[in-house]
C-alpha cells in the first residue's frame, strides 16, 4: 500500500483536507503536486503552495508548487503537462478543490452558483479529462472530495444549488468509472463521515467552539491513501465514507482521530451522511 515514487496531483492541497492528504503520501516518499490558487498567505487562512510544498519535502517526499485556478482550461492542461515533464508520470489526480454556499434557490447569486459549479462539478470534468493522457500511462486513480448520491430531500430542501454540484462530483464519479475501465483507471469518490476541523470550516463558522464534534484531516486522509494505495481496481465506482473505508481495510479505533481525543462530546455528523 505503499505510495513511495507515486506522483500524486492534489487541487487545493494549501490547507485542510488536500494538505492533509499531501502530508500522508509524502511519508510514503511520493511525488505531490500541489496545485491551488493560494500562493500568497491570506488574512484568515494558514498555508500557501509554497508553505505545503516545504513541509511535503520535510516529510520524506518531493513537492512541486503549481498556482492553479481549476477554472481555466489551459492552465489545468499546462500545470498536469508540468507535472507529467516534471516527475517522469501522473499515477493519481485527487479532485479536492471545492467551493460552497449553503443557501437555497431563492436566495443564491447566480454568481455565487457559477463558482461551485465550476470549481466543483465542472473542474473534476476538465482535471480528469486533462489527467486521462497520463493517468491511462499509469492505470492510476482519480479521487474526487464528494458525497454519497442521498436523495433524502432534507438535502435539497435548504441548500439544492451547493448540493447538486457536489452531486455533479459524484455522478462524474460512477460515470468515469465505467468510462475508464479499459483503461485500468480506478475512480472514486471519499466524503467524511462527521465534520472535520479545517481553517476554513473555522474562517465560515467565526469560532472553533463546535471543533469538539469533529474530527481532524488526518481521518481523511489515512483513507485516502488506502483507496490510493489498491491497485487493479480493486477498488472503483465507489462513494466512500471515510470511516466505512477504513474499517474495511482492518481499523477500528477511531478515538485519535478526534480534534479532542478523549472527549465524550457526540460528533457531529457531515453534510448528506444519515
Amino acid at each position: 500500500m505503499s505510495l513511495k515514487g507515486k506522483t500524486l496531483f492534489i487541487t487545493g492541497a494549501s490547507r485542510g483536507i488536500g494538505r492533509e492528504i499531501a502530508l500522508r503520501a509524502a511519508q510514503d516518499g511520493a511525488n505531490i503536486v500541489i496545485a491551488a490558487k493560494s500562493a500568497e498567505p491570506h488574512a484568515k487562512l494558514p498555508g500557501t503552495i509554497h508553505s505545503v510544498a516545504a513541509e511535503v519535502e520535510a516529510a520524506g517526499g518531493k513537492a512541486l508548487a503549481l498556482q492553479l485556478d481549476v477554472r481555466d482550461e489551459d492552465a489545468v492542461r499546462q500545470a498536469l503537462a508540468q507535472a507529467n515533464e516534471h516527475f517522469g508520470g501522473i499515477d493519481a489526480l485527487v479532485n479536492n478543490a471545492g467551493a460552497i454556499k449553503l443557501t437555497g434557490v431563492q436566495h443564491i447569486e447566480l454568481k455565487r452558483f457559477d463558482l461551485m459549479h465550476q470549481i466543483n462539478t465542472r473542474a473534476v470534468l476538465l482535471c480528469s479529462q486533462a489527467a486521462l493522457l497520463y493517468l491511462k500511462k499509469s492505470s492510476g486513480h482519480i479521487l474526487n472530495l464528494s458525497p454519497p448520491l442521498n436523495l433524502a430531500s432534507k438535502w435539497f430542501a435548504q441548500y439544492s444549488p451547493y448540493t447538486v454540484t457536489k452531486y455533479g462530483m459524484s455522478m462524474l464519479t460512477v460515470g468515469m468509472s465505467e468510462e475508464f475501465a479499459n483503461y485500468g483507471i480506478s475512480v472514486n469518490s471519499l466524503w467524511p463521515q462527521t465534520m472535520i476541523a479545517t481553517a476554513a470550516i473555522e474562517f465560515q463558522l467565526g469560532n472553533r467552539e463546535s471543533f469538539k464534534h469533529a474530527r481532524t484531516p488526518a481521518i481523511m486522509a489515512d483513507a485516502a491513501h488506502v483507496i490510493l494505495g489498491s491497485s487493479g481496481r480493486r477498488i472503483t465506482g465507489r462513494l466512500l465514507i471515510d470511516e466505512e473505508i477504513l474499517r474495511e481495510s482492518g481499523v477500528t479505533e477511531f478515538d485519535h482521530y478526534r480534534f479532542e481525543p478523549g472527549s465524550d462530546a457526540k460528533l457531529m455528523t457531515d453534510l448528506f451522511v444519515d
